[in-house]
């Protein structure tokens, strides 16, 4: 079936996605010895604390589970599927699961990096503050079900579906959004409801940021703090 569906491909054509894919592997390779080695030398060197240590050896198996999921992810576009002509493409599910992890892992290294660079500031526990903390994980997290389920719509080219925005075509919502059976198989599988709700999230994760900056402008905050925030605000909207 790969043979039949490019025939035409040039060998120019085949050697950029060929070094597209080998650059992303050597890529991926230079960061797991970016992470290992200078991790095995700090430790040999007892530069490491006891906590740090266990963070170090976490995110060390991260970036290793890592490239196992990419591996795996790659795998799935490989295997020939049975009465199956379609374009050959990776399973959406291990390409979500590969960017997941891969979120995991570089806002874990950001975290550790920062509580190591920056003191934390001890401010009083207020209502409004605690709201403000809670409301941030929150935000945190829509955003993260955002960027998955923008790997769903790279798996399955949903984004080739519709063009149109806000509506949909001529629909706010779209007639074949429940077309599979059961329900619940659209929300992964049907690359019109996996367009759809993208959308929705995107359009929530720009709401919900907006929220937390303007909620934000109310507490008395430090500079640092309001410089995240702000941040935060200027990426959503860029994005």
């Amino acid at each position: 079936s790969l043979n039949s569906l490019n025939h035409d491909m040039t060998l120019p054509e085949f050697k950029f996605i060929w070094y597209m894919e080998y650059s992303h592997r050597m890529w991926g390779r230079v960061v797991g010895l970016a992470y290992i080695l200078p991790a095995a030398y700090f430790w040999h060197r007892g530069w490491l604390s006891r906590p740090l240590k266990g963070c170090v050896l976490a995110l060390c198996g991260l970036v290793c589970f890592q490239g196992l999921l990419g591996w795996y992810m790659v795998k799935s576009g490989l295997e020939e599927k049975p009465d199956s002509y379609d374009i050959p493409r990776v399973s959406q599910y291990r390409l979500a699961a590969h960017l997941g992890s891969a979120l995991v892992l570089y806002s874990a290294s950001l975290w550790t990096g920062l509580s190591l660079l920056l003191p934390q500031h001890k401010l009083p526990e207020t209502k409004q503050l605690l709201r403000l903390k809670q409301y941030a994980h929150g935000t945190t997290a829509l955003i993260f079900l955002t960027a998955l389920s923008g790997a769903f719509v790279a798996g399955l080219d949903a984004g080739l579906v519709y063009n149109s925005f806000p509506k949909m075509g001529e629909r706010w919502i779209p007639d074949d959004l429940l077309a599979f059976s059961p329900v619940l198989r659209n929300i992964f599988e049907n690359p019109t409801t996996v367009q759809f709700d993208h959308r929705i999230l995107g359009i929530a994760s720009v709401t919900a940021v907006t929220a937390l900056y303007l909620f934000s402008r109310k507490i008395p905050l430090p500079r640092r703090t309001r410089m995240a925030v702000t941040s935060l605000l200027a990426v959503a909207c860029m994005q």
